[in-house]
């Protein structure tokens, strides 16, 4: 059993960066909507059947088998895929590979989003620099009243860190040195004497005792507790919390209606969420005896991590949000999207890539691509925008199971590239009328 979710320190980095492997264990997860999620044994998977929603742009039923074959590799049992090109949705699916019939995944089904959550947290302090209500170049310090635990200090270089920064995962907080703070509920619990379930603010007041890693600035090291920042920077500069900000100024403007923040139980499954499997169990971090729980259900406090990966949205929503990286809705400008696309103090990492505010980048022959990942127990999701204006959203209710098949960002992005790269001659549909 483990308290804290797999480590996701390469999970879903594209061309030459490492992903994250599948965890192994006994019991294949078979019912999408098996209402207890418990686990029934490979076996089970024979009995399972296909049933595919949605709409398929002409000449795209590629992506339907790419996606079925992943599906089936790794018995995941609900998956959805978007796929947009230079603004047109082509392609809305919702997949289910399930022996039962209570639930059936359609194009509109709610995900966790996990990690993809952070470009939707970019989207909103760039929001909030273009307006002129927050600069780039601000320190937390001056932002957030960083109180440390007692007994300990405030860093001295945390002046340093800055809005920037904290965008681009250069605050100098290192989880494989030290690990991620963001999952030590219990220990900040007993750190501070209070009751689980913690808040933000307890575990913003657990990292303003935390030493850095690396000088600000000097390092690229992926860091959720810089997001968790983020998301309180953006509640107090607009003055109303953070997923009220995002709602009204994010998804509103750019059309997306059905996005809303996840909740940690099985009992807050928002209507049409999809249900969570893992082999991973864990301590609860919602009652002080640990009771063992799924790994998707209570050991994680999801209302605690919106700002760093617990939206929910359909992979419809998600690509129709990327359209504001296009700057071709209302919510950023050409010269904001260049800002959150600009390359870091630090230069191209060793892959020729960068992390710009929320993305991955690479710049390419002809343009760039731009991509992310996710991870949690019970959720694994990608988004990819090719230089050639290619979009899909592509998310999974699953990331661990007892097959000799991984869950990287390259696994589950190459088919689709593949896919992609062999189509000559792209539909000229628009289903985004269906589907908002």
């Amino acid at each position: 059993m483990v308290d804290e979710p797999l480590n996701r320190r390469d999970f879903g980095r594209l061309l030459g960066l490492a992903g994250l492997g599948a965890a192994a264990g006994p019991a294949l997860l078979a019912g999408c909507g098996t209402a207890s999620g418990t686990a029934t044994r490979a076996g089970a998977a024979a009995a399972r059947t296909w049933k595919v929603t949605g709409t398929a742009g002409a000449g795209l039923g590629g992506f339907d088998t790419a996606v079925k074959k992943l599906m089936q590799d790794r018995g995941i049992p609900c998956g959805s895929l978007a796929v947009m090109r230079k603004g047109r949705l082509l392609h809305a699916r919702g997949y289910t590979w399930s022996d039962d019939t209570s639930f059936t995944t359609q194009p509109t089904s709610l995900f966790r989003l996990a990690s993809l959550s952070k470009a939707v947290t970019a989207a909103a302090v760039t929001r909030l620099v273009q307006d002129g209500r927050l600069s780039l170049s601000a320190s937390v310090t001056s932002l957030l009243t960083l109180t440390p635990p007692p007994g300990q200090t405030l860093d001295p270089r945390l002046p340093q860190v800055t809005v920037r920064r904290l965008l681009q995962h250069l605050g100098g907080w290192d989880r494989d040195i030290s690990g991620d703070p963001t999952y030590r509920d219990r220990q900040i619990a007993a750190q501070l004497g209070v009751p689980l379930p913690i808040t933000r603010a307890h575990l913003v007041r657990h990292g303003a005792g935390l030493r850095l890693e690396h000088d600000p600035g000097s390092a690229f090291a992926y860091s959720n507790h810089g997001y968790l920042l983020l998301g309180e920077i953006v509640a107090k500069v607009s003055g109303m919390s953070y997923a009220d900000y995002v709602q009204r100024n994010v998804f509103a403007p750019a059309g997306v209606t059905r996005a809303r923040p996840g909740r940690s139980l099985k009992s807050g499954r928002a209507p049409g969420e999809v249900p969570y499997f893992s082999q991973e169990t864990g301590r609860s971090v919602f009652d002080a005896a640990g009771t063992t729980v799924p790994g998707p259900y209570g050991t994680f406090n999801a209302e605690n991590r919106i700002a760093t990966g617990t939206w929910l949205a359909s992979a419809v929503d998600y690509v129709r949000f990327t359209r504001i990286f296009d700057a071709t809705t209302s919510v950023l400008t050409a010269s904001s999207v260049a800002a959150v696309f600009a390359k870091p103090e630090t230069g191209l990492n060793s892959g020729g890539s960068y992390y710009g505010f929320g993305w991955h980048v690479r710049d390419v022959a002809g343009g760039r691509n731009t991509w992310h990942s996710g991870s949690l127990p019970g959720t694994s999701t990608i988004v990819t925008r090719r230089y050639d204006g290619v979009t899909w959203a592509l998310l999974f209710d699953q990331r661990d199971d007892p097959s000799a098949f991984t869950y990287t960002y390259d696994d589950f992005s190459a088919p689709l590239h593949k896919v992609a790269n062999g189509i000559g001659t792209w539909p000229a549909t628009d289903l985004w009328s269906r589907y908002l």
